[in-house]
């Protein structure tokens, strides 16, 4: 019994291979979990009651409201400046009601209102000047051609998104490398016990072949 034992016992580096291995299933379980309530469940559920549509412009416009945004001039030099809020609104072709369009997901949370979020510039004016320039191109360069949108009934319903932060791909390696980490360290510690085991039966055989 006492000789088993000591045949079982595992060396320094067969120790830290299975130490790594069991790391490696913690941190992809750790991960699936964080990953699965902070981010993977909203995005699911961003998705949820969602799909795309054909969407048209019916009126591009400016409201007479500013909105603050913060601009950064060096390390240690922030502050203050303004912006004009744009509206682009459309029809889709799964409704005849107008929506607004936002650029993704998340920007209905900040801006509700505006349709276009300009890089905070310190000057108001080169803010009001971008603003009007993407007013044009809505209004000259899209016009009345339709383009891909997207929706989600049950979130929104009066906004579409123009582009989706949540695609498919995201999704796919916010749940595919967590399972990578987690089959890797099941891998190493099924190694290294199967390593370990056949060392041991093997050094068993030789004993019996001297005897």
């Amino acid at each position: 019994m006492a000789r088993s034992r000591a045949a079982y016992e595992y060396t320094e580096a067969e120790d830290k291979s299975m130490r790594l291995g069991f790391l490696l299933i913690a941190a992809g379980l750790l991960s699936l979990l964080g990953l699965g309530c902070c981010w993977l469940r909203p995005a699911l559920q961003e998705r949820g009651g969602g799909g795309s549509a054909n969407c048209t412009v019916l009126a591009v416009r400016q409201l007479g409201e500013r909105f603050a945004c913060t601009f950064s001039c060096g390390a240690a030099c922030r502050g203050t400046a303004r912006y004009p809020c744009l509206q682009v609104l459309v029809r889709t072709s799964r409704s005849s009601a107008p929506a607004l369009l936002h650029e993704d997901e998340r920007q209905p949370r900040t801006h509700p209102k505006c349709s276009y979020i300009p890089p905070c510039a310190r000057d108001d004016q080169e803010n009001s000047e971008n603003v009007t320039y993407k007013q044009k191109y809505w209004k000259e360069k899209v016009g009345s051609q339709p383009f891909t949108c997207y929706f989600n009934q049950h979130l929104r319903p009066d906004d579409v998104m123009l582009k989706r932060t949540h695609d498919e791909t995201v999704l796919l390696h916010c749940f595919l490398w967590p399972v990578v980490t987690f089959l890797v360290g099941v891998l190493i510690v099924v190694l290294t016990i199967c390593a370990k085991s056949l060392a041991v039966k093997a050094e068993a055989i030789k004993k019996k072949k001297h005897l």
